[in-house]
This record gives structure tokens, sequence and C-alpha cells, in this order.
């Protein structure tokens, strides 16, 4: 069978964490064969991960978006985007952004205090005799 990989992979023992969920959900990982296209990662068992996810290597210091190529038991081969690393949060450009986002929240946070008081007054008060 041919190479098919750009970059020829160097074997490591590195930990990993495969980051997915907008960050929500995270599974480790050990990664196994490292190239600078790509990736074979070793679970500790058979994980459904989506097909785009962020991998963060620790002892590297480094984040890089991880497109599944295949997926073979608890093994998943990976292939990093062009750029390599993943996207960081930006800043809004203008402070407009802000106080528009804050004033949302802060009618938001009123909206739920109303249903706090709405749900607390429907609700029977607790007779301290009754214990």
């Amino acid at each position: 069978m041919s190479e098919r990989r750009i970059a020829p992979r160097q074997k490591s023992f590195l930990r990993g964490c495969i980051y997915f969920n907008n960050r929500r959900s995270a599974v480790d990982c050990l990664i196994r064969d490292i190239s600078d296209t790509g990736a074979r990662l070793i679970f500790s068992s058979t994980v459904a991960i989506p097909d785009v996810a962020d991998l963060y290597i620790p002892q590297k210091e480094q984040t890089l978006r991880a497109h599944v190529q295949w997926r073979h038991g608890d093994e998943v081969g990976v292939a990093f985007t062009a750029a390599g690393h993943a996207p960081e949060p930006t800043a809004p450009e203008d402070g407009d952004d802000l106080g528009e986002r804050v004033q949302k929240l802060e009618s938001e946070v009123a909206a739920l205090r109303r249903i706090v008081r709405r749900l607390q007054a429907a609700v029977p008060a607790a007779d301290p005799d009754a214990a």
C-alpha cells in the first residue's frame, strides 16, 4: 500500500484532549503519530466525536483544528486545517456592540427575576409546623 500522507508522521507518546460542542465537551486521548498535517489518536474506549474538533496538546501548549479522516475502534485519524491553529475568539471591534450586549443581558436578567418571583408566588409557602 502506498503512502498517501503529505508529511511523514513521527512516532509520539503525547497526551491530548479533544474539545467539541463549543468546548463544552472534552475527551482525553493519546497522540501516537503526529505530523504537521495530521495525527493518529487513541482513546481509552470507542468514543463518538464529531467530524471536526479541536485537539489540544498540553506539552506543546498548542490547539489544532482536527478533521476526522478515518475511525477504527478506539483509534481515529485526523487531518489538521491548512492554517493549523484553531481560530481564537475575537473581541468586538467597537464599544457599541458591547453596550448593546450589556443592555440585552440586563433585560434578560430582569425577565428571569420576574419569572422567579412568579414561580415563588405560585408555590405555597412551606409550613414550619408541618415538619
